[in-house]
């Protein structure tokens, strides 16, 4: 007999095996003569039918579902229950069979129904002993209980080309036996001698997410390449090449993240690890360019259009962020404020404070920090960031580039000799986007604006001319283009450039050194791990300010670039 119709009978069953511990003044007779003396007595199916029930009762919805769905319940021929009374021997065999009448129906219709699906069970029961088989097999070969391992692959196939006046560029510093300044080859036919050929290459990276509470994680990021100084996509040939998915070189495995994150309260996180990266500890990232999609250039990618703030520094460091996401109702928009220190991952490790060091002057320092407001539709962020001297700046036109970038440590006095130089830099940035609803030939809006300025003592101003850099972009992303899980998208942009300088024997401070890239793309979703991303994209005056001719005139020249990558993850 099942569970349930053991439970069913139980209390009726139990009435007929107790001892009469009663005495015979106790058996109600009348009540048993009353109860089965009309033979003709119909069948209770409604609750109702009871004269002496009500809603009011404690156990009237008991009673209605004994009725209703068992027909357990029987009256006596007056239409009362009489719940107040003690149930007799002879009472509780009366209901007990009444029981068994409807339970032996209820066991011939599922016997009837087993028979009628018997195939089907078998074949249930079959892959539950399978499934069951497989949960066992990876209990016992399971990687581990508290780490998962994910891995991504991109495979990128391509090439550069050099485009427009193919002027003739001073070498800087080489002179013939006469004293002459010697000149160079044409820079495009340069270019393309150097960096114009097709090419094949690929980054790989294996992250290991470790939790021991379910809250925390332990990040360990495992990643090697072929790119490299050998390879346009890191940047060569000229630095706005570089792409998001750009590799270290010489196929060597690398340690690139190792962090620690875990939560304070509900409100509050903190980031940890000899190597941690200060854009990953914002907490917010106001963009929605290539969501669903695949980035190409770090410009627009990683850098957000405004590498002053965004110069993705990695190293020794910690931070903290806070979030209101948790106080507010799901869709709405929230806060997150966020702060961070990183040093750069050459001297967070390196012992000699003259060198390097963990919070020292030269550490290479980066104080980062964000506040931002919005949700996944929309947002909005305002980032800073103040460079100790060294600190990395990223992908700048070649002039920006060229010649003591950004904040060197130390500079040359006017005797010749090496002194501090006592340089910082202040960077700002905006951030916001935009998306639709739902998928349409409307497409998300993102854009960035940024600037970077820069400082030092009278050594640095004696050698630097350089002041201050700028940048912005703006991407447009369509999502199901054509198919579901497609995606397309362009953006446009003035990479980092400088605006201001100070030439101190030179009475021109003029300077032509801001160009534009722009950038199209289209991802087709081969499978649920597999993508392909053709793209093209142009860099107008990727040589910025240098554009120049031997003798100063200003030339058009600039790099077109396409490529496929191919993105594999698991």
């Amino acid at each position: 007999m099942k569970l349930f119709q053991q439970l069913l009978v139980a209390p009726a069953a139990l009435g007929l095996l107790a001892p009469m511990a009663a005495n015979a003044a106790d058996l109600n007779i009348n009540g048993v003569s009353d109860y089965a003396s009309d033979e003709d007595i119909e069948q209770v199916t409604s609750i109702t039918q009871f004269s002496d029930v009500y809603p009011t009762d404690w156990a009237y919805q008991a009673l209605a579902n004994l009725i209703e769905r068992y027909g357990c319940v029987a009256g006596y021929p007056n239409g009362s229950f009489s719940g107040n009374r003690a149930m007799t021997r002879y009472e509780a065999a009366a209901l007990l069979n009444s029981c068994l009448d409807s339970v032996t129906e209820l066991t011939d219709d599922l016997a009837r129904l087993i028979k009628e699906f018997e195939r089907e069970l078998a074949i249930i029961r079959g892959r539950v002993d399978g499934l069951e088989a497989r949960v066992g097999e990876l209990e016992s070969t399971q990687f581990s209980t508290t780490t998962k391992l994910k891995g991504k692959t991109v495979w990128v196939a391509g090439a550069t080309r050099a485009k427009g006046d193919n002027f003739r560029v001073i070498a800087p510093g080489t002179r013939d036996d006469d004293g002459n300044l010697v000149d160079r080859p044409g820079a495009r036919n340069q270019y393309n001698q150097d960096w114009g050929a097709f090419n094949f290459s690929y980054d790989l990276r294996l992250g290991l997410k470790t939790s021991f509470t379910g809250k925390d994680l332990l990040f360990t990021r495992l990643r090697a390449g072929n790119m490299g100084d050998t390879s346009p996509w890191d940047g060569n040939g000229v630095s706005l090449n570089k792409l998001d998915t750009a590799a270290p070189g010489g196929n060597g495995v690398e340690v690139d993240r190792l962090y620690y994150r875990f939560p304070v309260g509900s409100n509050v996180i903190i980031q940890a690890g000899p190597l941690t990266r200060n854009t990953e500890m914002m907490g917010y990232k106001a963009t929605a360019y290539a969501k669903g999609g695949t980035k190409v250039l770090d410009f627009f990618g990683g850098s957000l259009g405004v590498p002053g703030v965004w110069n993705k520094e990695t190293g020794g460091g910690f931070g903290a962020i806070y979030t209101n996401k948790n106080n507010v109702s799901k869709g709405n928009p929230y806060f997150t404020v966020a702060a961070n220190y990183v040093a750069d991952s050459g001297e967070a490790n390196d012992g000699n404070p003259s060198s390097g060091g963990f919070m020292t002057d030269n550490s290479e320092g980066n104080i980062t920090s964000q506040i931002a407001y919005g949700n996944k539709k929309w947002g909005m962020a305002l980032g800073y960031r103040k460079g100790q001297c060294g600190a990395k700046f990223r992908t700048p036109t070649m002039f920006t580039v060229d010649d003591k970038f950004g904040t060197p440590c130390t500079v040359d006095n006017k005797k010749g000799e090496s002194v501090r130089s006592g340089a910082y830099s202040n960077s700002w940035s905006f951030n916001a986007f935009w998306r639709p609803d739902d998928s349409s030939w409307i497409p998300s809006v993102s854009g960035g604006v940024g600037a970077s300025y820069l400082t030092g003592n009278r050594h640095w101003e004696h050698q630097v001319i350089k002041r201050s850099y700028a940048s912005w972009m703006i991407g447009l992303t369509w999502s199901d283009v054509f198919m579901d899980d497609n995606a397309m998208g362009f953006a446009v942009g003035q990479p980092q450039f400088t605006y201001n300088v100070d030439r101190k024997n030179d009475d021109s401070d003029f300077i032509a050194d801001g160009g534009y890239a722009k950038e199209f793309w289209y991802k087709y979703q081969v499978t649920d791990n597999i993508s392909v991303t053709p793209s093209v994209y142009w860099l107008s005056r990727p040589w910025g300010d240098n554009t120049r001719n031997w003798n100063g005139d200003y030339k058009s020249l600039g790099v077109f670039g396409g490529l496929v990558q191919t993105t594999f993850k698991f």
